[in-house]
C-alpha cells in the first residue's frame, strides 16, 4: 500500500502559492517588512530575558483576569436562568391565591 501524498501535497502547494504571492511588489515589501521587524523582536527578547519574562507573566494574568470574568458572568447569566425557571410557578401561584381571594364568600 502506497504512502499518501497529502502531506507532501500540500506543502509543494503552499510553497507555489507563497511563491507566486511573492511576484507582487506590495505583498513582498510588506513580507519583508514584517520579517525585519520579526527578527528585530526576536533580537531584543534574545538579549532581554527578563523584559520578555514580565510580558509574558502580564499577558498570561490578565488572560487569567479575562477567564475569571467570562466565568463569573456565565454564572450570573446561569443564576438568571434559573431565577426564569421559577417565575412561571410563582405568578401561578399569585394567580391562584388572587382567584381564591375573590371567589370567598363575603361572611357578613
Amino acid at each position: 500500500m502506497g504512502r499518501s501524498k497529502l502531506l507532501a501535497s500540500i506543502v509543494v502547494g503552499a510553497t507555489v502559492g507563497a511563491a507566486l504571492s511573492m511576484l507582487d511588489r506590495t505583498t513582498r515589501e510588506k513580507t519583508i517588512a514584517s520579517t525585519k521587524k520579526m527578527k528585530e523582536a526576536i533580537s531584543y527578547y534574545a538579549t532581554n530575558r527578563e523584559e520578555l519574562q514580565v510580558l509574558v507573566e502580564e499577558k498570561v494574568l490578565a488572560t487569567k483576569v479575562l477567564c475569571e470574568s467570562v466565568s463569573e458572568n456565565v454564572n450570573s447569566i446561569i443564576d438568571k436562568v434559573d431565577e426564569f425557571k421559577e417565575l412561571p410557578s410563582t405568578i401561578e401561584g399569585m394567580i391562584n391565591d388572587t382567584k381564591s381571594a375573590f371567589s370567598l364568600p363575603d361572611k357578613e
